[in-house]
């Protein structure tokens, strides 16, 4: 069954200043949230999708990978050792137990079922349960980089329109940028991740159409050529997440806003965009 994104794992070293940050872009955030094994969040709430901000709130509560058991919240906890930004991609899920038949049938690597919840609280201030069930996949060649699937259990307490409205515009995650020397293994894992085929757009580009959203995947030239001096020299050869593009109700409208409050942003050929520096470790365009 194809499968389209579902959230974005963006890490951030200090929750609280990302939250501010995210606001002032024009984002309405979700009270921040905190998980049972170490990590807490706060959601930016789309059509269909979200983004994830995500940061290391209780070290102490984190439990180790231990064989095929992935652990959430070290992988994350790992990842920021080095950087912010995108750690993960996560597609949707209406069955968690088909999801690992269909990974292994694909010849994926696959690690044991992993269910929890946590509290969330709603617009009017109740606190309410909601749950998931996650299953996560890997790839040794894309070592920092995690992926897993999520079934929520309560989407009708998980979605509310109140945080779905945003002052910039915001209305889903249109594309995810990936890096990679070597797109081709890159993008044949996404392929069988997403169950979609792939397409070859342009030299050193190839792309994964999901349901929801597209995973481009560039050589850091091609990367350079869209986004010019958003790769960093310093960066190292594996491949990893470098952004993502979202769509808005009205572009010029979300360059106005941002142009108001004095957030620097650039023009490209068709988009305007943010560079790691403002974008918390991503490149974020709009469409």
């Amino acid at each position: 069954m194809p499968r389209g994104i579902d959230h974005l794992v963006l890490c951030v070293n200090d929750l609280k200043k990302a939250r501010a940050a995210y606001e002032t872009l024009g984002f309405t955030m979700t009270p921040q949230a905190q998980h049972p094994f170490g990590t807490g969040n706060t959601i930016v709430q789309l059509d269909g999708c979200f983004l994830e901000v995500l940061g290391v709130t209780r070290p102490e509560d984190i439990t180790e990978p231990s064989g095929d058991t992935f652990s959430f919240a070290a992988f994350n906890r790992d990842f920021l050792t080095s950087r912010e930004g995108m750690s993960m991609l996560v597609l949707d899920s209406t069955d968690a137990a088909a999801d690992r038949a269909a990974f292994l049938d694909s010849g994926l690597h696959v690690y044991a079922p992993f269910d929890f919840q946590r509290q969330a609280k709603m617009p009017s201030g109740d606190e309410v349960t909601v749950g998931f069930s996650l299953t996560f996949v890997g790839d040794p060649s894309l070592s920092e980089m995690g992926f897993f699937t999520c079934r929520q259990w309560r989407p009708d307490l998980f979605w509310k329109p109140e945080y779905q409205r945003h002052a910039n515009g915001a209305k889903s995650i249109a594309e995810v940028f990936v890096i990679a020397p070597d797109p081709d293994a890159a993008t044949a894992f996404l392929s069988a991740f997403a169950n979609a085929p792939i397409l070859r757009t342009a030299p050193g580009i190839c792309a994964v159409t999901s349901t929801r959203g597209t995973l481009f995947v560039f050589t850091p030239e091609a990367f350079a050529a869209r986004f010019p001096g958003a790769v960093s020299p310093a960066r190292s050869s594996a491949a990893y997440f470098a952004g993502f593009a979202l769509s808005v109700a009205e572009p010029q409208a979300t360059r106005s806003l941002w142009a108001d409050r004095g957030i620097p942003f650039r023009i490209g050929e068709n988009e305007a965009w943010l560079p790691p520096e403002t974008g918390l470790g991503c490149v974020i365009a709009i469409l």
